[in-house]
């Protein structure tokens, strides 16, 4: 996400969490600030007017990063007056007991992250996609509020692009929606995302 950002008109800030990593995301053309989710991140929004949200624990600290992180960066998101905040979730977020055992806290996890953006005063989106795949992108996409549990895999690099799309697609402000492959363009899809 963060090459696609920079080659866009936007000025990207990369968070990383240890120093070792900065080069890499100065080799995507942003400017990396270090910072970790599970403690002090005000740093990392000064000067900034949005905020996309795609960090995860990979599984290892779901409670202390992609909730409580996600929750101090929507916070400190408000104290700095960034408006707005694009947050990049898991379909079934809203419905763990429906995914896998092994999903569950996971997503409940993602879940009240979301229910706290959602009550927040920011402008957000929350983008909830279905399984990530490594294929290459194709820019055609679906979205809506349940989009059933069959074929709804997406490729990295459309997800990327839809949460890139969504910082100035005003139809998608205070929505939530799931995220599959599918047949629209994305500028078309998000202009109406709710719709199934």
């Amino acid at each position: 996400m963060t090459r696609f950002l920079a080659e866009s008109d936007h000025s990207v800030r990369g968070m990383v969490r240890v120093e070792t990593q900065a080069p890499d995301v100065r080799e995507l053309g942003a400017e990396p600030v270090v910072a970790d989710l599970t403690g002090d991140v005000s740093h990392a929004v000064e000067g900034v007017d949005a905020i996309i949200f795609a960090a995860g624990s990979g599984g290892e600290d779901v409670w202390g990063v992609d909730r409580d992180g996600a929750v101090s960066l929507v916070d400190e998101a408000a104290s700095a007056e960034v408006d707005r905040f694009v947050m990049l979730s898991s379909i079934n977020a809203d419905r763990p007991e429906d995914s896998p055992e092994a999903l569950r806290e996971y997503l409940r996890a993602k879940g009240e992250a979301d229910e706290y953006l959602q009550q927040s005063d920011l402008t957000y989106t929350i983008v909830r996609p279905g399984p990530l795949t490594d294929e290459g992108g194709t820019g055609r996409i679906r979205t809506g509020v349940d989009l059933g549990r069959d074929a709804i895999e997406i490729p990295r690099e459309d997800v990327a692009r839809t949460l890139i799309a969504t910082l100035e697609a005003e139809s998608t402000y205070g929505k939530t929606f799931e995220l599959a492959a599918g047949q629209q363009s994305i500028e078309e899809a998000l202009e109406t995302p709710l719709q199934t």
